[in-house]
């Protein structure tokens, strides 16, 4: 995705306020791809999910 198209479109309020109040150490593994994809809701990779399974509640239904 290009970042025009990104920056255009707004953030979550709810999620910005999750990532803040993250502790420093997880925010600063985070790659700007992660960012991205929680902010914006797509689809996230592993990854991410991985590094905040101690502070977010994943909903799985549909």
């Amino acid at each position: 995705m290009s970042e025009n198209k990104a920056s255009k479109r707004k953030p979550d309020p709810q999620k910005m306020a999750v990532l803040r109040s993250l502790p420093v150490e997880i925010k600063q593994s985070l790659t700007g791809e992660e960012v991205n994809c929680f902010l914006y809701e797509e689809n996230c990779p592993e990854s991410l999910w991985e590094k905040l399974k101690d502070y977010v509640q994943v909903d799985n239904e549909k």
